[in-house]
């Protein structure tokens, strides 16, 4: 009598897809969400706003530390194969070739994701952090009846406390900078990390887009960048901060005048270390 396959056993369970994946870090507020709906017009990608991913990671890792009695029975192999299986499950149900996930915290792993995916390549969105805390606050001023997550719901301090509070080490801002720091001066950086200015992005995207497929290894493909699609799907509204993910339809610089007290926009000016010449070490490409 003839063995049903594994497969069939299983009730015709499918294995999860394989995928070749890249990610997108960097700082908040820089063309993160922007870029990854202009990816995704190409079908052979999949890219998305910050997925859970990251999260996910970092738990398992603490799970499997010694913090569990139970970590004897793990060595790093298998710590390798379980990781890997949480990308290769999570994005089980996307045909397509190339997947992108985006985390802040993506900056903080190189080593890891060198080691798990060794043909994988970084994207981390800079911006100057003046502009990013102008645009922190304009969400803030333009939500006036809604408490963002962002500051955990608290409706109370000034536009410095609130600069303050994502500028420190464990804020949305501050953390984010920190990580990009580590990953620009790690050793991998030179050969997986590029950096990608949001100025570059909105002005001249046609030439931004040029340099990333260049930098990914990816054949070219004809962007419209006219006609940008992308949907939050309500996650900024549930964040208490709708428009944190808006992507406008066409691609523009949208000059504007900061709405922060001077000498607060002129806190964070000399923070833009990427943009000095020699700042950045040799082999990274800053687009």
């Amino acid at each position: 009598m003839a063995t049903k396959s594994s497969n069939e056993s299983r009730g015709n369970a499918s294995s999860p897809a394989t995928h070749r994946y890249h990610f997108i870090s960097g700082l908040p507020r820089s063309g993160s969400t922007l870029l990854a709906a202009v990816l995704r017009q190409n079908p052979r990608f999949h890219s998305d706003m910050s997925s859970p991913v990251g999260g996910l990671f970092n738990s398992l890792l603490n799970d499997m530390s010694a913090k569990n009695e139970g970590s004897m029975f793990i060595d790093d192999a298998q710590r390798k194969r379980i990781l890997h299986g949480l990308f290769d499950n999570f994005y089980a149900d996307h045909d397509a070739e190339v997947v992108f996930d985006t985390n802040r915290m993506w900056c903080t792993k190189l080593p890891a994701l060198k080691d798990l995916f060794p043909e994988s390549k970084v994207i981390a969105c800079v911006r100057s952090v003046s502009w990013i805390v102008d645009s922190i606050e304009r969400l803030v001023r333009k939500n006036a009846f809604q408490p963002s997550s962002i500051f955990g719901y608290q409706a109370g301090g000034t536009v410095y406390t609130r600069a303050n509070g994502v500028a420190g080490a464990d804020g949305l801002v501050g953390f984010a900078f920190d990580a990009l720091k580590e990953a620009v001066f790690g050793e991998e950086a030179p050969e997986r990390l590029c950096l990608l200015r949001y100025e570059s992005l909105t002005a001249n995207p046609k030439a931004a887009m040029s340099e990333i497929y260049q930098f990914l290894g990816e054949p070219a493909f004809e962007h419209d960048f006219e006609n940008i699609a992308y949907d939050d799907r309500g996650f900024d509204k549930k964040a208490g901060t709708p428009g944190l993910h808006e992507v406008r339809k066409r691609i523009d610089t949208n000059q504007r005048k900061t709405i922060l007290p001077p000498d607060l926009f002129k806190r964070f000016e000399n923070d833009a270390f990427w943009q000095g010449q020699g700042n950045v070490p040799k082999g990274i490409r800053v687009i």
